[in-house]
Order: C-alpha cells, then sequence, then structure tokens
C-alpha cells in the first residue's frame, strides 16, 4: 500500500513578496506582448488573406494550454465573423479529421512546434491541400517549417520563474489570435448588429437588437386624450394604463402634448390654476421628448436618463401617436 502523503504545512504569506511577484509577472508579459508588434508583417497579412479567400471554415487545433487558447481563438472568430471551431488534435487522429473540409483552413497552435498530435495529423491536412497557418515560439520547427504562413509567437522567457509553466507564451498566442479576429473583423466591415446577431442572449445583444418597437405599448393601451378634456378625465386615463403619463392629442390622433404626474404637481402648487375648471391642454406640457418606433430600445434608455424622465411617447414621421413606454419597460426587457 502505498503510504498518504504528507500534507504541506501552512505557509505564511508575506505581502510584499507577493505583490513583486505578481508585479514581475505583468511585467514580463507586457514586454513580450509589446515585442509582438514589430512581427505584425507580411506573414500576418498573408494568414488574413487566406482566412478572408476561406470558402468553409477556420479550423483552430492545439494541444494542452495551446488547446485552450486555440480555443478561446476560435470562439473570437466565431462571434466577430469569421466562421471558426475548436478540432482537438488527439481525437483528429481518431475520427474528428473528417470535420476537417478541404475549403477550410487551418490555425494550428504550439509554442514548440514538435507537437506529436499535431504531426501526426499534419500530412492528411497537406494532402488535401489545406491551406495551414502555424502559430509558433519556433519559427525554425518542424509545424512552422510545413505551414504556408507562420506566425512567430516567440518570447524570452515565460513568467513562471522555473520557466516551465506556460505563461507568457500563451499570452502572447492569445493576444495574436485577438488581433487576428479583429483585423478580419475590420477587413469583413463587421458592424455592432452583426455582432449582436452572435450574441442574441446576452446584455449586448439586446442592447444592440430590440427596438423600441419590441417593448412599447400599442393601439388602445397608449394612454391618450383630446385637449378639452379634464384634468379628472386626465387623471383617469393615467390610472387605467399605468405609464404615470397620458399624450394629448389632436382629432387626427397627432401629438399635442404630454400629462405627467409631474404636470399634476406643478398645477396643485400654482394658485393661479383652477383645477376644476381647467383643460389638459392648459396643463400639459408642450414639445414632449418622443421617440420613433425603429430606434433601439437602449436609445429610450439613454434619453430618459439624459432629460431625467421616465416615459417615452412613440410616434411616427407625422407625429401621429402610436406607442407609449416608460422605464420599467426597459428594466423588464434588461435594456437598462
Amino acid at each position: 500500500m502505498n503510504p498518504r502523503p504528507t500534507p504541506h504545512a501552512a505557509i505564511e504569506p508575506q505581502p510584499e513578496a507577493i505583490v513583486r511577484s505578481a508585479r514581475a509577472v505583468i511585467a514580463t508579459e507586457a514586454a513580450a506582448i509589446a515585442g509582438l508588434e514589430p512581427r505584425i508583417d507580411a506573414a500576418f497579412v498573408e494568414a488574413c488573406r487566406l482566412i478572408l479567400a476561406c470558402r468553409g471554415r477556420v479550423v483552430v487545433t492545439g494541444m494542452g494550454k495551446s488547446g485552450h487558447v486555440a480555443h478561446k481563438i476560435a470562439a473570437t472568430l466565431a462571434s466577430t465573423g469569421t466562421p471558426a471551431f475548436f478540432v482537438h488534435p488527439g481525437e483528429a487522429s481518431h475520427g474528428d479529421l473528417g470535420m476537417i473540409q478541404p475549403d477550410d483552413v487551418v490555425l494550428a497552435l504550439s509554442y514548440s512546434g514538435e507537437t506529436d498530435e499535431l504531426l501526426f495529423i499534419l500530412p492528411m491536412i497537406k494532402r488535401q491541400g489545406i491551406p495551414l497557418i502555424a502559430l509558433t515560439g519556433r519559427p525554425g520547427s518542424s509545424l512552422a517549417s510545413q505551414a504556408d504562413v507562420h506566425l512567430d509567437g516567440s518570447i524570452s522567457n515565460e513568467a513562471c520563474p522555473l520557466g516551465l509553466a506556460p505563461t507568457t507564451s500563451t499570452t502572447a498566442a492569445l493576444v495574436l489570435g485577438d488581433a487576428l479576429a479583429i483585423a478580419l473583423l475590420e477587413a469583413r466591415g463587421f458592424t455592432s448588429d452583426d455582432f449582436a446577431r452572435s450574441h442574441p442572449a446576452g446584455s449586448l445583444g439586446r442592447r444592440l437588437l430590440l427596438r423600441i418597437s419590441d417593448v412599447m405599448h400599442g393601439g388602445d393601451n397608449v394612454p391618450r386624450v383630446p385637449p378639452e378634456a379634464s384634468l379628472t378625465a386626465a387623471l383617469v386615463e393615467m390610472t387605467r394604463k399605468h405609464l404615470g403619463m397620458t399624450a394629448v392629442v389632436d382629432a387626427e390622433d397627432r401629438l399635442l402634448g404630454v400629462f405627467t404626474d409631474g404636470d399634476l404637481r406643478r398645477a396643485l402648487d400654482d394658485e393661479g390654476v383652477n383645477l376644476r375648471g381647467a383643460t389638459v391642454a392648459e396643463l400639459m406640457t408642450r414639445g414632449p421628448k418622443t421617440i420613433g418606433p425603429d430606434k433601439l430600445a437602449s436609445e429610450a434608455a439613454q434619453l430618459m436618463e439624459k432629460h431625467q424622465i421616465h416615459a417615452l411617447l412613440v410616434v411616427d414621421a407625422e407625429r401621429h401617436v402610436i406607442g407609449a413606454l416608460n422605464i420599467h419597460d426597459l428594466l423588464r426587457a434588461r435594456v437598462v
């Protein structure tokens, strides 16, 4: 029976040493990233050209820590307009190689450039004429020498004091992957709307895709009264529609003004106002802030915040009232 390992004794942390170590890591990795900039050269441009010309997808692959970085690069590419997915090189030689098609481009990550699992599948990739982009730290490695394009991710040293744990090298690979994704994004003319379409469930997608027409109250649910309506009639309409305000419209449903809780408070404080005899037209706010149905819901939130208001009327090009919404509608839609 193997003896149970002796647990390590508790180590009292030394704050100064911890801070010094952490700062050294950040400085080491920052210097390595700065060193990548001069390497954005003709090879990088050629890698982008191959990917832009690709009629299939970018297949990103790597083992170990490089595999984790490859996963992230594939996800970033896919979310920024470049169809991409990750293939584990070990699984590729056991059937997953069939996921790689002749119209694809392969992006292979290996700092040493000598990863057995990658080198094993290279002949099959090359036999199909699939373009190969290698991202390594060894320009003279087997992987780099067989690639159509080599991206140099070499570093002077790892941030790990033992020089063993991939730290600086994986950061450099990740940054080069991000540089590829953003260069391709800009080359494709990828927009924020395109990005939102691939992130519809996230808060970003809601902010970039949700329109006023998606969240507004419409039809009979929009509070509205004619200008000759009494204060009582306006208050009844506001209470029934639960939006804290009512539109004041003419006979053709065009907006004349808005009557809100704030207008009511101001009227109550004004001794010169005859509350029993006043019409809503005498108490309403003229020229209220409005928004169109095709605007983004996030624009309504910005408008409300800028003008310190809690509700908006939605109007068409001819100023017909077609909807209404308040801050609670935006909260329910998780726009704010």
